[in-house]
Parts: structure tokens; sequence; C-alpha cells
């Protein structure tokens, strides 16, 4: 899966330096990263919520593990591996810097940008809470919210900001957003996907909302639910098939066309196969009900 928000213009300044952002990406990462750095004025800001890999940062090695964070300045030689079985997501924010020609009078500002500046390479565990700011600030650009631009500069800003706060080891106070909400979100995703899309869904069609591959798709049903695709979506559609039935109104073969049946025969037999009993022995069960 990869997410890249690259075609908008933003930018703010702190203190003596303008920021450039040119490259905002959410990846989960099939591939290794080939080693590779950036030019004096550039920086990259990773941020790990989810999966484990290895960074190779001026030839020493570092273990990538949830909740990783690291900065990536001018001339820093750096590479990244995944770990096969599970495989990491990075938030990944690509800037550039410049002098700003009318720098902001607060000496706080001018300090927070310089020693932004300064630190071209750290590595460790966020404290901050970034990932609760990440997916504000996609929500920001997908979205396209009233002054989405200013709101994205002023989280980009916070941003440098917990950054430093992360340098000096400063413990934020408040609750941190649990990590694992891409796990949970993907299971929301195959939930909704069999609850509402059970008529059209396909095994392709799932693989790709969830940013995964095939047989990964498959293994993560087998997993967690101890089905295949295939019977997962039988059970939804059975499931529907057995409430529509209840509804005298809905000939069997419209039920049939509205559970994703090609032909009434083909939903009757899978019907008897899955409850035992036809469509209309299980139909008249409900025929004395108001």
């Amino acid at each position: 899966m990869l997410k890249r928000l690259d075609h908008y213009n933003l930018h703010f300044a702190l203190g003596e330096y303008d920021f450039h952002i040119s490259n905002i990406v959410l990846e989960r990462f099939e591939r290794s990263i080939p080693r590779h750095s950036h030019s004096k004025n550039s920086f990259e800001i990773h941020y790990i919520p989810l999966g484990y890999g290895k960074a190779v940062i001026d030839g020493n090695p570092y273990e990538i593990i949830p909740n990783t964070l690291f900065v990536t300045g001018p001339f820093i030689e750096h590479s990244q591996i995944p770990d096969k079985k599970d495989p990491m997501w990075e938030y990944c924010i690509y800037l550039k810097t410049g002098h700003n020609p009318a720098p902001a009078p607060s000496l706080e500002e001018k300090s927070l940008a310089k020693v932004f500046w300064q630190t071209r390479f750290w590595f460790g565990q966020d404290r901050q809470d970034i990932h609760t700011l990440m997916k504000q600030l996609f929500s920001e650009l997908e979205h396209r919210y009233t002054g989405y631009t200013i709101q994205a500069g002023i989280l980009l800003k916070q941003l440098i900001i917990k950054m430093i706060r992360n340098y000096e080891g400063q413990i934020e106070t408040a609750p941190h957003t649990s990590v694992p909400n891409l796990i949970e979100n993907k299971y929301l995703i195959i939930e909704e996907c069999f609850l509402y899309e059970y008529r059209t869904l396909s095994l392709d069609m799932l693989s790709s909302r969830l940013g995964l591959g095939i047989r990964q798709t498959e293994r993560l049903l087998k997993d967690h639910y101890g089905k295949t695709f295939l019977q997962k979506k039988t059970e939804a559609r059975m499931s529907a098939a057995s409430i529509l039935l209840q509804n005298h109104d809905l000939s069997i073969t419209r039920i049939a066309e509205d559970t994703g049946y090609s032909c009434i025969e083909h939903f009757s037999a899978s019907f008897k196969r899955y409850y035992g009993q036809s469509a209309t022995s299980y139909r008249k069960q409900f025929s004395s009900m108001p």
C-alpha cells in the first residue's frame, strides 16, 4: 500500500527558516528501500506506527519496532529493510529548509528552528503521540476541509516542536493513542465489506482495500476469523438471505439477485447446503408472523 500526498504546496516559517513540504507518504513496505541520502537543505521525518524492520543509517544498523521515530538530515545515508512476516508501515515527510527573509521576532521560535536544523540525525521511540498528529494531517489533506492548508501548516509546526521534545527526552503527560490502530482498522474494513458489500465483494477488492496481497488477505481471514474468503462471503450472503426471506413481499428470485447469485438454482442449492433446508421451507417458519 502507498498513499502519497505530493500535490500540495505546503510551507510554513519558523524562526529564521522556511520549511517547504514536497512529499507526505503513508506506506506499507513491500520492498526494501536502497541506501540514499538527501541534499544539504533536506530532511526526512520517519514515523513507524506498526510493523518491524531494520534501518541502516550511516553504516550502523537500527531495529525498527512500532512507535519508532527517526529523522535523516542532509547527507545522512540510510536504507530500510522490512520484516517479511510483519512489514513496517511508515509515515514519511520530506521537507526542504531555506532562509526566511522576514524571520519571526520570537527568540523561542528561532531557537526551535535552529535545534531542528542542527539535528541531522536522531533515532528513538516517540514520546509525543506523533501518530495522532500524522492522522490529523492526512485527514486535513485528504478531505480538504475549510482552511485545510492553514491547518496543515499549524500541524506541521507542531510536528517540529514534538520532534524537538523527543530529542530532549520529554514525555507527554496526556495518554497516548493506542499504536495498533492500523490493525484495528483492518478488521473494521473487513467487517464492513462483508456486511455491506457481500453482493459484489471479491478477494481482489478486499485485498486492495486492506493494502495487502491476496495470499496475505486470505491468511489474515484464516488467522483471525477461522474462515476463508469464500466462507466469509457465503456466511454474509446467507445471513442476508435469512433476513430477506422473512419479507414475504420479496420473491425468492429477487432475494437471489439481491444476495449476488446469478440464478435462483445456484442460490437455492447454496441456501440448502448452508442451512440444511430449502429457502421455501425456511420462509414458511415466518408465515404466521404479523
